[in-house]
């Protein structure tokens, strides 16, 4: 696993190969996040950082590095 800029949470390596892999192919933040949800995810702000949640829950599986912004 990999650990989160802040708040210590962690996202599972796959995972964030995913939504790392999507950002690249994207050609914009909104069309990232729209790819995303195909894939069962969103992102949300909290704080000034980026979360990635569960869709429909919204459970909150950790924070994005901030490179992915």
């Amino acid at each position: 696993m990999t650990q989160a800029d802040i708040g210590g949470s962690m996202i599972e390596d796959g995972v964030l190969n995913l939504i790392r892999g999507e950002r690249e192919k994207a050609l914009s933040a909104r069309e990232w996040k729209f790819r995303l949800k195909g894939y069962g995810y969103a992102i949300k702000d909290v704080r000034g950082a980026q979360v990635l949640t569960s869709l429909p829950q919204g459970v909150e599986l950790g924070v994005l590095p901030t490179d992915m912004a």
